[in-house]
């Protein structure tokens, strides 16, 4: 199972690594439903994959769920998992552990870390002994900053105080309302408080951001620049952690933030490890996080090499793949938020935390 807030991906794996049926459902959002009611759509998910692979049940069910980000809920929701009998042993996993075992190949003990970046932000890293390295990740009360929803926000705050002079020019103050075909950012202020424009529309704004710093205005340039120093800076202490930093060690860059490559925000990352870590080999993950669920279910199980290249083939990547440079496509889930700071490009935070965008 691989589960975020606006989907659900259900596989059923033989044990040689061919998979035999697969179903997608709704999000999986306990803390705003419940867990027994969040576990009731992974149910209805579930039975229909059971259904298409003509099974009843299973040996092991490997589950990587969004919103299980500390170790006490991964218990309590592999516990509610377990209730259910869909198999005789349940793993929960952070959601963040699906990208990271996808881009792991399996021709040496699994090993690395990962950092996604879609609608929030998380990171982990694991070793071959089990010893793994990991956030919160649950906001700004665990210290976390950025993603796609957070991206859109520093984006507004910016914007809101260009337009009435508390703040630097900004070309976000035209660029923002504009996508909404809205005359000024205070119009746009409106529609989100009002609730004229769905609260999740505000995520489209990420990719206008990033078009904005791609045309070379200054602040979000600076705010694009604070999010690659965070990818790195979370990357760095799970290598840290681990005892990885000098290692020759795969830095994997999951989420459709990421994924999308955006030159600014890539090459930043990219730049930075190489000083920080410089035997690190970063890549960009585009298999499909539910892969990542069903080769940590291999792991459990001890399958042969030929069943992780058969699940593989499956899904139509091998390890390690790449999507293309872009500067366009998608930056972010645009529903809601998975989850919810280091210093700005100069190495400075304003009085509320935010990058102090000055000129020079």
């Amino acid at each position: 199972m691989d589960a975020g807030n606006s989907k659900t991906d259900v596989a059923v794996v033989a044990v040689d690594g061919t998979v035999l049926g697969t179903a997608r459902g709704g999000g999986f959002q306990p803390p705003r439903v419940g867990v027994e009611p969040a576990v009731d759509v992974l149910a209805e998910v579930t039975d229909r994959a059971l259904a298409a692979a003509g099974a009843v049940g299973a040996e092991h069910v490997s589950a990587c769920l969004a919103n299980a980000d500390l170790p006490v809920e991964e218990a309590q929701l592999a516990e509610a998992i377990r209730r259910r009998g869909w198999a005789r042993s349940v793993d929960v996993r952070n959601d963040t552990f699906a990208v990271l075992r996808a881009g792991l190949t399996e021709d040496a003990e699994p090993r690395g870390v990962a950092v996604v970046c879609g609608a929030g932000i998380n990171c982990a890293g694991m070793l071959p002994d089990g010893r793994t390295a990991r956030f919160p990740a649950i906001g700004r009360l665990s210290g976390d900053w950025g993603g796609g929803g957070g991206l859109a926000d520093e984006a507004l705050w910016f914007a809101a105080r260009a337009e009435d002079g508390r703040g630097e020019a900004t070309a976000l103050m035209r660029t923002l309302p504009a996508h909404f075909g809205l005359p000024s950012m205070y119009a746009l202020i409106e529609a989100l408080h009002l609730a004229h424009l769905a609260p999740h529309r505000k995520h489209e704004l990420t990719p206008v951001l990033f078009a904005t710093a791609a045309d070379g205005d200054r602040v979000a340039r600076a705010v694009v620049d604070r999010m690659a120093d965070e990818v790195v800076a979370m990357s760095t202490v799970a290598l840290t952690r681990l005892g990885l930093l000098t290692e020759e060690v795969p830095v994997l860059l999951g989420g459709s933030v990421l994924a999308a490559r955006h030159p600014q925000l890539d090459g930043r990352i990219r730049a930075l490890l190489a000083q920080r870590a410089p035997r690190a080999e970063v890549r960009v993950v585009a298999e499909r996080p539910v892969l990542g669920s069903v080769l940590l279910g291999l792991d459990a199980v001890g399958a042969e090499p030929e069943a992780y290249a058969r699940s593989r083939a499956h899904y139509g990547e091998p390890a390690g793949s790449t999507e293309p440079a872009s500067s366009t496509g998608p930056t972010h889930d645009p529903g809601p938020l998975d989850r919810h700071g280091p210093l700005d490009r100069h190495g400075r935070l304003d009085h509320q935390g935010r990058p102090a965008v000055r000129p020079g």
